[in-house]
C-alpha cells in the first residue's frame, strides 16, 4: 500500500494563496486530525480553522477541498489545503503534517508518478505535466496541453494497436500453418507493416520541431569585432545583457538572454567578434566559440558594420546561407549608398532603434516557420525519438524476414518499442529519469 505523502503543490515564497496537496490513504485522517472536525463532501469546497492536534495552536483558515480515489488527480484520496501565502502559514501547516504518523514528504514528481503508476496519466501525458509548468511561451503551453490531453499518446496506441493485430495474424499463421486458414495471412499484413514504417519516419523527419518548441530556437549573433552585435543582443532583449565597448573584441564568451518572439521561445547568443589575427589566446578561443555557435544555431544573424560599406568583413559573409538574417548595423552613421540588395539586409540602427522592428518580425518568421505546431503531434522528448527510430528499424527487419517466425519477433520488438515510450510496458527502468526533474509538490 502506497504512504500517505504532502507537500506544497505552489511555487515557494510570499503569495496570496498557497496549496499543500496530500495524497494517499491517510489523507481524510490528515484533514480531520488538523480541523477536528467530520470530514466535508468530497469535491466541496469548506472553509474552515486548521490547527496543531497536539498543541490546539490555530494554523491558519483555510479552504480545503477533498478528492475520494480513484476521482483525484493521483488516483488516491488527496486532500487540498488552500491557505494564506506567508511563510510563516505554510511553514507551519508543513511542520504540522511532519508530526502526523503514516505521513511523509513527497519527493520531486511524486504526485505525478503516483498519476501514472494509478493509471490516470501515461508517461507522454505526466512529461506534458512538466513542460506545462515549464512552459514560458504561448507556443509551448499549446503543445504541452495537446500532449497532456493524450494527443501524442492516441497517436503511439494506435500504432501499437496496429502492430497487435499484425503480430496476431503472423503467429496465427505459424501456429496453425497445417489448418485450413485464408492463404497467406502473413503476406497480407506486410503492406501493413511497411505502410506503418512510413508513417513512423515521417513522424521522425520533423526536423526536431516539437524538441526545438521545448528548447527554445538558437539564435547566433556572428560578426566582425565592432559590427555592433553586442548592442544588437542588449536592444533586441530590451536590457543590458552584455557589456559595450568601442574597444575590438571585449565579447570573449557567449552571452546568451532568453526571448519570447510572437510567442515562439528563442536562445539570443552574443558571440566574439571574427578575425584572423586574434590578440591573444583568450580571444581566440572565443572566436572558435563563436564559429561553433553559428555552426549549431538554428538561424544566424550576420551583422556588418554599415559604416566600413561598401566593403564587408569576408569571414561573416563566408557564414550566410538560407538560415541567415543579414543586418546591416549604425545605418544612422553610415553614407554609403551602396546597400547590396543581393543579401536582402535589415538595415538597423542599436542605437537608435530604427529597424529593430523588422528584424524582430524576420526573426518571429524564422521561428514560426521551424516551431508552428501542426495538425499532427510532435516529438517532444530524445527517449521518443530513440524508442521510434528502434521501432522503425525492426519493422524494416521484418519485412525483409526470410521466416515467418523471425518477422513475428521483429514485430514484437517494435511494439515493444512504442509501448515504452507511453509507458504500457517495461518501463520500471525509466520512471526515476523521467520523474527526477519534477519539482516537489508536481
Amino acid at each position: 500500500m502506497f504512504t500517505t505523502i504532502y507537500a506544497l503543490a505552489t511555487a515557494p515564497g510570499r503569495s496570496g494563496v498557497a496549496v499543500v496537496r496530500i495524497s494517499g490513504p491517510e489523507a481524510g485522517s490528515a484533514l480531520a486530525s488538523l480541523t477536528g472536525r467530520p470530514l466535508p463532501e468530497p469535491r466541496r469546497a469548506v472553509l474552515t480553522k486548521l490547527r496543531d492536534p497536539k498543541t490546539g495552536d490555530a494554523l491558519d483558515d483555510a479552504l480545503v477541498l477533498r478528492f475520494t480515489a480513484p476521482a483525484s488527480f493521483t488516483g488516491e484520496d488527496v486532500v487540498e489545503l488552500h491557505l494564506h501565502g506567508g511563510r510563516a502559514v505554510v511553514t507551519g501547516v508543513i511542520e504540522t503534517l511532519a508530526t502526523l504518523p503514516a505521513l511523509r514528504l513527497a519527493e520531486p514528481g511524486e504526485f505525478t508518478r503516483r498519476a501514472f503508476e494509478n493509471g490516470k496519466l501515461d508517461l507522454t501525458e505526466a512529461e506534458a505535466v512538466a513542460d506545462l509548468i515549464d512552459a514560458e511561451t504561448n507556443a509551448q503551453r499549446r503543445q504541452a496541453l495537446r500532449q497532456m490531453e493524450g494527443a501524442l499518446g492516441r497517436l503511439y496506441d494506435g500504432w501499437r494497436e496496429r502492430l497487435t493485430r499484425a503480430l496476431a495474424h503472423i503467429e496465427a499463421d505459424i501456429d496453425f500453418a497445417e489448418d485450413d486458414l485464408p492463404g497467406g495471412v502473413a503476406d497480407a499484413v506486410r503492406p501493413v507493416i511497411g505502410g506503418l514504417a512510413a508513417e513512423i519516419a515521417a513522424h521522425l523527419d520533423d526536423g526536431g520541431r516539437g524538441e526545438r518548441l521545448r528548447e527554445g530556437l538558437h539564435i547566433a549573433i556572428v560578426g566582425a569585432p565592432n559590427a555592433g552585435k553586442s548592442s544588437l543582443l542588449n536592444a533586441l532583449a530590451r536590457r543590458d545583457a552584455a557589456i559595450v565597448s568601442a574597444r575590438a573584441g571585449t565579447t570573449r564568451d557567449i552571452i546568451e538572454v532568453h526571448l519570447d518572439l510572437g510567442g515562439y521561445p528563442v536562445v539570443l547568443a552574443d558571440t566574439a567578434g571574427l578575425r584572423e589575427a586574434a590578440a591573444d589566446e583568450v580571444e581566440e578561443e572565443g572566436i572558435r566559440r563563436a564559429r561553433d555557435r553559428a555552426a549549431r544555431a538554428d538561424v544566424k544573424v550576420a551583422v556588418f558594420d554599415a559604416t566600413t560599406l561598401p566593403d564587408l568583413d569576408p569571414a561573416t559573409l563566408d557564414l550566410i546561407d538560407r538560415d541567415t538574417v543579414v543586418v546591416f548595423n549604425k545605418t544612422d552613421l553610415a553614407t554609403a549608398t551602396d546597400l547590396r540588395p543581393d543579401l536582402s539586409p535589415i538595415l538597423v540602427s542599436a542605437q537608435t532603434g530604427d529597424g529593430l522592428k523588422l528584424l524582430e518580425e524576420k526573426l518571429t518568421e524564422f521561428s514560426a516557420d521551424r516551431l508552428a505546431i501542426g495538425s499532427a503531434p510532435s516529438l517532444t522528448r530524445a527517449r521518443h525519438r530513440a524508442a521510434l527510430t528502434e521501432c522503425r528499424e525492426s519493422l524494416l527487419r521484418a519485412l525483409e524476414a526470410p521466416l515467418p517466425e523471425l518477422a513475428a519477433e521483429d514485430v514484437r520488438l517494435a511494439s515493444r518499442a512504442l509501448g515504452r515510450i507511453t509507458g504500457r510496458v517495461d518501463v520500471e527502468d525509466l520512471l526515476d529519469v523521467i520523474f527526477r526533474d519534477f519539482c516537489i509538490g508536481k
